[in-house]
């Protein structure tokens, strides 16, 4: 026995350093895209970040940026990432060699060849593990998912620890660390709670008798012990506290903060009461659960953190929880809203007839000078209800909110629009549309069930075809082999696949092996102990499909969400670890125990976790990888100084919090990001000094934009004639009298856009003065910029944009990132200059050619700089970086894109050799070996050459691109039928426009050579 656990011990640290080798290796070494850069922004400087929140990891990762640098901040907390998931891996692999243990004769001593059986089972589990696409993903970024995984494995290995030990005395502290640890990976996340129902059972079937009564008991119990801790023990804590804050403060009139010290002493009190008196009484499950219970709440404690640091006023403070009240809100997200799970709408539902909206809980926030808690936002008449009509159980289907989603709906639905008569009474009907349950169903089936997590499980398990996002085309992220048969029939000749697509790292093929291995674990693990198979399939279940079922996920998500279930891939490699027992007992009986265990490790060793470490390593190594801080510094950059940059969304945002906050880059840019710019904890931050930026000109008083105050204004044009200066027409939309409003159909005022022809006066001398436009171009300074507002209403991000606009008086430089769209311009992109990667509002009115490409005019002596001189690429020009299919369409097209802007506006100034240099820049920094050619700029690029006078370079890049779509089309058109969906059919016809483009090109430029080899290859596809 002894001899077994030296070397449990011995090979769970080995694998623990195969995985943290394999990890440390290939993490990022800066902030990677997404929530990386905030995450990491948070944790360097302890500020708050997004609800909610992660206190416990900002705290460890802190720790980790101690041991460097501002440099290797990023570095070091995607280090700690790695090291957490190598822990993960050590926790997998005792875990499997406890199951596995298990499954032998207690009273009988393990043989030798027993014993390397079980060590070679966690090791090929843990390992094929460690190898797993997603698992891999999230332990080489600064994320919480990697110390999340840490934290499930933990308690899950705790539990089966005390049920190892659980007849000896003491076992049960392994409970009580169990629940500690999830106390503790509250602040991380909330994953480590799922293992609940799994934990439930552990001791049911160590403790109690197994019958059909007690077993169904059992399951509703650990149901309902999940419930209980999620949605009322976490948020109730928190909850109870800010009601006794308010009673305490505005009912008692003591002091701030004395109703939650009342609260939280009460707390403690009542805990040491109950774990003395149970102690006393000799009630030892009571005690261990009460220990437990203040062990959970002590580990929740690091919460208290983010009111230590938003009562400091970090310069990141999301959602200001400065006191209970606002860390309620902020722990239940309520800037994001909720989403139906039991009994909702469909998508086509429409608002009650007679109660339109309800009432919502009114918001709270602290009134130094009254010294109470005063009412900001009423919340009246806010929270819609729907005509029950229009409502279903466990809709699915749910939300109308944009064309897009509805038509996805009915895609993945399969939808056809039905009309129904109901009956209003009196001899009335209405005729309404909406789906059926089946409908609904169908959906679940197909899009929640199937394309959001069985898809994501087969490419971990089976293998990748690429890693464009999905979208139910046959082309684009789904499930691969590497069995051409079965490839085949579901994806199209593989044969024909283009060269592009065949090249893609991420085309991971593992021919079905680590799921067969995993099956026939779990078939052999059914067979030798049910009740630890149900113990493993819960786990399974509650960490994947039940995340399904609580999500209800809507379709066109911005991202791919498999990081979201590794809890279930976890689970899974526990049964592939058992497969590898479930050979060796087959051979066994053909040979000794000793020869069969080392033949079915090594075997399971070669067929597992070695080809998916092959398939998968170069896709996921990052180590040399830098493009989004790359991004973030060139964002900045193309701003001049003292800047007001207005971003849109978590990728041209995130980036540039980690940029500033970490490692001070352009810190005198102040950065806006629009979908915060509705929220009043976030503009108030906006009115405040930070670092080198000033404050942002607001002057919207608070009041006029706390909670849900004009959250959005109809423009309701009275049909005055003229334009009108922006400063009063924004008066006029922040003036609180009814004369200034619209009564709304729920009885409610509303203030209101007047017009949509606004103003924008212009103060010649000061924008030639402050630089905001050349001397050499004062003759086109417009007098007064005239602007029409377009669409049907604006929100208050598009409020306080033109609050800023009119109080800057263009002492500042104001840009808008390259990003967006014309609805985030809000239509001023007639008057942009383009300086790098944004836009900068300057007086200038432009003229339709300046706007060929970008929604702006360059000015090309700024951009030239940039571009040549100041711009990082972020090693997207390396043979040893792979550039994912979300870089290469959002980085590096946007790269290009600013190139051929560039290029085009020296051309047309007559500056062909310049032009050519800014071309053959963009072409070695973003080499189409790495960033393969696209449909939206790389034709320009051609056309640039051409007009430049490189007519060799231009060619080259004519070809490369006639040769990619060529093979694009004949691989689309293997496909027929319904496999020809609308997004198959717009690459088809985009393919043959660029193809019949090229063509028309060669003719146009007079390259006859080129001409003659384009134009059979073209009619031979049959293009009309």
């Amino acid at each position: 026995m002894a001899a077994y656990k030296k070397l449990n011990i011995i090979i769970g640290w080995i694998v623990f350093g195969i995985a943290a080798f394999t990890y440390l290796s290939t993490i990022e070494p800066t902030a990677s895209f997404w929530d990386c850069g905030e995450y990491i922004a948070t944790s360097y400087k302890l500020e708050v970040g997004h609800p909610p929140g992660a206190p416990l990891f900002n705290m460890i990762a802190r720790f980790f940026t101690l041991f460097g640098d501002k440099y290797h901040a990023a570095m070091l907390v995607n280090s700690m990432s790695a090291l957490c998931s190598a822990a993960t891996i050590l926790f997998l692999f005792w875990s499997i060699t406890m199951l596995a243990k298990k499954l032998y004769p207690k009273n009988k001593e393990l043989s030798t060849g027993e014993i390397w059986a079980i060590m070679g089972a966690g090791a090929v589990g843990a390992l094929a593990y460690t190898f797993t696409d997603s698992f891999w993903f999230s332990a080489v970024e600064g994320e919480v998912y990697a110390m999340s995984s840490m934290f499930t494995a933990a308690v899950f290995w705790c539990m089966l620890r005390w049920e190892q030990v659980a007849d000896e005395p003491r076992a049960d502290r392994w409970l009580i660390l169990a629940f500690y640890l999830i106390g503790l990976s509250i602040g991380v996340h909330l994953l480590s709670l799922l293992t609940i129902p799994s934990m439930v059972f552990i001791y049911y079937f160590k403790r109690f008798k197994v019958t059909r009564k007690s077993f169904i008991i059992t399951t509703i119990v650990s149901v309902f012990l999940l419930g209980f801790v999620q949605s009322f023990l976490i948020p109730w804590i928190v909850k109870l506290a800010g009601t006794f804050e308010l009673f305490f403060v505005n009912v008692v009139h003591l002091p701030f903060n004395s109703g939650t010290i009342a609260y939280f002493a009460l707390l403690v009190g009542g805990i040491v009461w109950g774990i003395r008196y149970t102690k006393a009484k000799n009630f030892a499950f009571a005690n261990t659960a009460i220990i437990s219970f203040a062990c959970l709440v002590l580990g929740y404690s690091s919460f208290m953190v983010l009111i230590i640091r938003a009562n400091a006023n970090t310069p990141m403070n999301q959602n200001r929880p400065t006191d209970a009240i606002g860390l309620l809100s902020y722990l239940n997200r309520d800037q994001y809203g909720d989403w139906p799970l039991l009994y909702g709408p469909y998508y086509t539902a429409k608002l009650d007839p007679v109660h339109p909206y309800l009432d919502g809980s009114p918001l709270y926030a602290k009134d130094e000078k009254a010294g109470k808690y005063v009412i900001v936002d009423q919340r009246d008449k806010t929270k819609p209800n729907y005509d029950e009509r229009y409502c279903t159980i466990f809709p699915r289907m749910y939300d109308g909110s944009e064309p897009s989603k509805v038509a996805a709906y009915k895609r993945w639905g399969h939808i056809k629009d039905r009309k129904y008569l109901i009956d209003r009474g009196g001899g009335q009907y209405d005729s309404i549309e909406k789906p059926t349950f089946g409908d609904n169903m169908t959906y679940f089936w197909n899009y929640q069930i199937w394309h959001m997590y069985a898809r994501y499980f087969m490419w971990n398990f089976v293998g990748k075809q690429n890693d464009a996002e999905g979208f139910g085309n046959k082309v684009d992220g789904n499930w691969l082999s590497g069995i051409g048969p079965i490839d085949d029939m579901r994806l199209g000749d593989q044969n024909r696949v283009p060269k592009v697509m065949k090249e893609n790292k991420a085309r991971n093929e593992m021919y079905f092996l680590p799921l067969i291995l995993g099956l026939l674990g779990l078939w052999y693990h059914y067979k030798k102990s049910k009740e630890d198979m149900w113990v493993i399939l819960l786990l399974f279940f509650f960490t994947g499909l039940a995340i399904i079922l609580f999500l209800n996920q809507k379709p066109i998500e911005p991202r791919e969400r498999d990081y979201a279930y590794v809890g279930s891939f976890y689970a899974f490699a526990i049964w592939i670890g058992l497969g590898v027992l479930a050979i060796f007992d087959f051979l066994r009986k053909k040979t000794d125990d000793k020869k069969g265990a080392v033949i079915a490790t090594v075997v399971c060793l070669l067929a597992v976790p070695c080809i998916m470490a092959k398939a998968e390593w170069n896709d996921h190594d990052r180590s040399n990888r830098r493009t989004a801080l790359a991004l973030a510094k060139n964002y900045l950059n193309s701003c001049a100084p003292n800047a007001i940059l207005f971003t849109h969304g978590d990728n041209d945002t995130f980036p540039l919090w980690y940029a500033q906050e970490v490692e001070g880059v352009r810190t005198d840019v102040r950065v806006i990001v629009l979908s915060y710019f509705n929220i009043d904890w976030y503009i108030d931050q906006m009115k405040h000094k930070e670092y080198e930026s000033e404050p942002v000109p607001i002057k919207i008083p608070s009041e006029k934009y706390r909670g849900g105050t004009r959250d959005y204004l109809p423009i309701v044009d009275k049909g005055m004639k003229g334009y009108f200066p922006i400063s009063e027409v924004v008066t006029f939309m922040t003036n609180d009298d009814d004369a200034s409003k619209l009564e709304m159909g729920n009885g409610k005022m509303m203030n209101y856009v007047p017009t949509r022809k606004i103003s924008i006066p212009v103060n010649k001398e000061a924008v030639l003065r402050n630089g905001t436009v050349p001397a050499n171009m004062a003759d086109r300074i417009e007098p007064v910029i005239l602007w029409d507002l377009t669409g049907n209403y604006i929100t208050k991000s598009s409020l306080m944009i033109m609050d800023i606009i009119a109080n800057n008086n263009w002492e500042r430089p104001i840009y808008f990132g390259s990003t967006g769209g014309s609805e985030a311009y809000l239509n001023l992109n007639p008057y942009f200059q383009q300086e790098g990667y944004a836009y900068r509002l300057v007086p200038i009115k432009n003229k339709q050619q300046e706007m060929a490409i970008a929604p702006a005019r360059v000015n090309t002596t700024i951009m030239y700089d940039n571009v040549m001189n100041k711009f990082d690429w972020g090693n997207m020009d390396r043979h040893d970086v792979y550039i994912d299919n979300y870089i290469a369409n959002q980085v590096g097209a946007n790269e290009r894109m600013a190139i051929a802007s560039l290029s085009q506006a020296l051309i047309n100034e007559n500056k062909k050799d310049s032009a050519i240099a800014v071309l053959d820049k963009g072409m070695k920094m973003v080499p189409a070996w790495n960033v393969p050619l696209d449909d939206r700029i790389t034709f320009t690029l051609c056309v640039e050459y051409y007009q430049a006078g490189a007519i060799d370079k231009g060619n080259a890049l004519a070809k490369q691109l006639f040769d990619l779509y060529e093979d694009r089309l004949r691989y689309f058109r293997t496909f027929h039928g319904d496999d020809v969906d609308d997004m198959l059919r717009s690459e088809i016809q985009i393919s043959e426009r660029i193809l019949k483009g090229l063509v028309e090109m060669s003719a146009e430029y007079k390259q006859d050579a080129l001409r003659q080899n384009f134009e059979p290859r073209f009619r031979n596809l049959g293009i009309e």
